[in-house]
This record gives structure tokens, sequence and C-alpha cells, in this order.
């Protein structure tokens, strides 16, 4: 092909995108996957320093689950930000965005509570999220038309359904 004839050629940008799921659709899922994002980037938060700050009989167990959950929330967070970048929008990135979205609530500062209150804290906040992406998954599949926003979304809840379950297993010893 010649160089005057590629000057004709219009570049494939992610905005031209045909996935099968309408711009209008793409940017409300963007803005319902920002809210997931800026939630785990809370449990992730949260998680992370209760796995340094956790002190009792059982520590070490504790302290060893939950830096596997961390480091579980932190694959999510990026799938959940890789998603919002296939659907042509931007995750966002800041604190400030992550405490404006989110609909978990930070520790207080200073605040260091009991193992069990840790454990219970968390297994609340999992739970709390696991019925958020419910409404999502429904939201994506019957409002929006995309089976694989719900898929993938379906996959994130049984990730978060496991670490609930884990966690409550911790609270029944």
């Amino acid at each position: 092909m010649a160089v005057a004839d590629m000057k004709n050629i219009k570049p494939m940008t992610v905005l031209d995108a045909e996935i099968g799921v309408g711009k209008k659709d793409r940017s409300a899922e963007v803005a319902l996957l920002n809210k997931d994002l800026a939630d785990l980037h809370v449990l992730y938060t949260k998680t992370h320093n209760y796995h340094w700050n956790v002190t009792g009989p059982q520590f070490y167990s504790l302290h060893k689950l939950l830096e596997e959950q961390y480091e579980a929330l932190a694959e999510s967070i990026d799938a959940v930000a890789e998603r919002v970048r296939q659907l042509d929008g931007f995750a966002v990135g800041t604190m400030a965005e992550y405490l404006e979205l989110a609909r978990l609530k930070e520790e207080a500062p200073g605040n260091f509570p009991s193992a069990s209150d840790m454990v219970a804290n968390l297994v609340n906040d999992h739970e709390a999220v696991i019925r958020q992406l419910r409404k999502d998954i429904d939201e994506t599949a019957n409002q929006h038309d995309d089976a694989t926003t719900s898929d993938f979304l379906t996959g994130l809840a049984e990730a978060h359904e496991k670490m609930a379950w884990m966690l409550r297993a911790f609270l029944e010893s």
C-alpha cells in the first residue's frame, strides 16, 4: 500500500470497538465497575492494615490468611481496572476517588480492633461486596445485555464468597 493511500485509513481505537455492547451501556458499566473498584481498594487496605496489626494467640494463622486475602484482592483490583479499560473507560486510580466512590468504609485511623473483631469486620465487608456484585450482575446482564461483564462479576462474587467463608470459619474456632 502506498503512503498516500494510508492517509485514508482511520486508525482503530478502543472507541471504535464493536463488541456488541453499546457505548451508553458500556459507559454505565464503567461507572458501576469503578464503584466496585473503589470498594475493593477500601477492602484491600483494611485487610492489609489488619494483616500488619493483628495480635493475639492466633496471630500467625490469621496473619497468613490475611496476607493471602489481600494478595487475592490485589489481583481482583487489577482485573476490574482492566475490565473498565476493555469497556472503553478509564479506571479510577486515586485515593480521593476511591473514598468518594466506595460504599465500604475505612477503619478509623488509630483504631486497632481485636482479632475477632477484625475478622468480623472483614466478613461484613465481603458480604456487602457480594450483595452489591449480585445487583451488578443483574444490571449488566438484564439492563445492559452484557453477558461478558456479568460473567466477570460472577467470578468476582465467587472469589469474595470463598474469602468470606474462610473468615467465617475462623470465627467459629
